[in-house]
């Protein structure tokens, strides 16, 4: 009697094995090991934003990937605290004037002040399409009314970056 060789390694099933194999329907007696996948880089990056500026070839602004930037979700909680409070005059407009777009920080400015009370953040819903972006919807109570809160910000050269702000 000659035994065949396999080409691929099998290990054999014995009574030290995890017992849901040996309740499967058909009793598997090789298992076939998993193959293991790296992870894919991301394959699909957006243009940054540029609101219709025009910039020198060696000066444009460059998408850089989430993984190379803060955690998304307290990056977006402290943005969303400070814009809060910047709504309500409890603090200044030029604080997160680093962490916004030029065009996005003129509508801050227009927004400051105009509500007389602090919000209060309720949930924060995270969405990233592609790499490098995030669209954000936090629900805010007001006293007895809630609103929601409308972000996207992009990771450019190195850091996030709100390019869209929305009080709803």
């Amino acid at each position: 009697m000659t035994t065949a060789k396999r080409s691929s390694p099998l290990t054999f099933t014995s009574s030290t094995t995890t017992p849901d194999l040996w309740a499967h329907p058909t009793l598997d007696l090789y298992m076939i090991p998993e193959k293991v996948h790296p992870p894919q880089k991301a394959l699909l990056y957006s243009l940054p934003s540029t609101f219709g500026e025009s910039f020198d070839l060696d000066d444009q602004p460059q998408p850089t990937s989430a993984q190379l930037l803060p955690d998304l979700h307290l990056w977006i909680m402290g943005f969303a605290t400070n814009f809060l409070e910047i709504l309500a005059g409890r603090r200044q407009p030029a604080q997160l004037h680093a962490r916004c777009h030029r065009v996005t920080y003129c509508d801050l400015l227009a927004m400051a002040g105009s509500v007389k009370e602090i919000g209060r953040i309720r949930k924060i819903h995270l969405t990233e399409p592609l790499d490098g972006i995030c669209e954000s919807t936090i629900t805010v109570r007001f006293g007895e009314r809630v609103r929601a809160l409308v972000l996207r910000c992009e990771g450019i050269d190195g850091r996030w970056l709100c390019t869209a702000l929305t009080l709803i």
